[in-house]
């Protein structure tokens, strides 16, 4: 028809995307870590020239790919290609974080708080404790490798994530995707779990 744009047949990397982001929607967390190799330079790159301050920009990065884990079944090939739906998201976050801590200081990460408690618990306590870190253990054992070790290394070990980084060779943003990640899945692991303690399961407990 004429006026009419037609958008050109898919190149054979767009289609590959496409099949990644498909099984990232099925739940696929290895599709989540196929992306992120070969997507978070650009999106790093990206979010750096927006927010200006590498620490902001990792931290883009990480809920860059928490968004794309939860929305991946909502990209419309008929808008564009992966990356552009990729760099989307990019920008939205970047732009958002900016806002956020421009209103007010960035809190510290639940996954990293750590509560003190008031007085020793009792025995009770102590029992429903212990069940918690055995349910948390038992979840540890189904993540992704690489996601399980830098979790271990954080909260087993104590080390921050800049000693992960360092330790394992990797760049902090990787790291720092990879411990939301393991998180998230820690989460959908121990929901059908939490309601046979007393007591709901915290990040804590890791």
């Amino acid at each position: 028809m004429q006026g009419q744009v037609s958008r050109p047949p898919p190149s054979r990397v767009e289609q590959e995307w496409k099949s990644v982001l498909q099984r990232i929607a099925a739940g696929e967390h290895q599709a989540l870590a196929e992306l992120y190799d070969v997507t978070s330079a650009a999106v790093f790159g990206l979010a750096l020239r927006i927010v200006k301050a590498r620490d902001v920009a990792e931290d883009v990065v990480v809920e860059v790919y928490s968004q794309v884990w939860t929305q991946a079944a909502a990209y419309d090939s008929q808008r564009g290609p992966p990356i552009a739906w990729l760099l989307t998201i990019t920008r939205s976050r970047a732009i958002d974080l900016l806002r956020a801590r421009g209103r007010a200081r960035t809190e510290e990460p639940l996954e990293f708080a750590s509560g003190v408690p008031s007085e020793t618990p009792g025995p009770e306590e102590s029992h429903e404790a212990l069940e918690r870190r055995r349910l948390v253990r038992s979840a540890l054992e189904n993540l992704p490798p690489e996601q399980r070790q830098v979790i271990e290394l954080a909260y087993f070990s104590g080390f921050s994530q800049s000693e992960i980084a360092v330790r394992l060779g990797q760049p902090l943003g990787t790291v720092k995707t990879r411990v939301r990640l393991g998180l998230m899945r820690l989460r959908e692991l121990l929901a059908p779990l939490v309601t046979s303690v007393a007591t709901p399961i915290k990040e804590q407990d890791l």
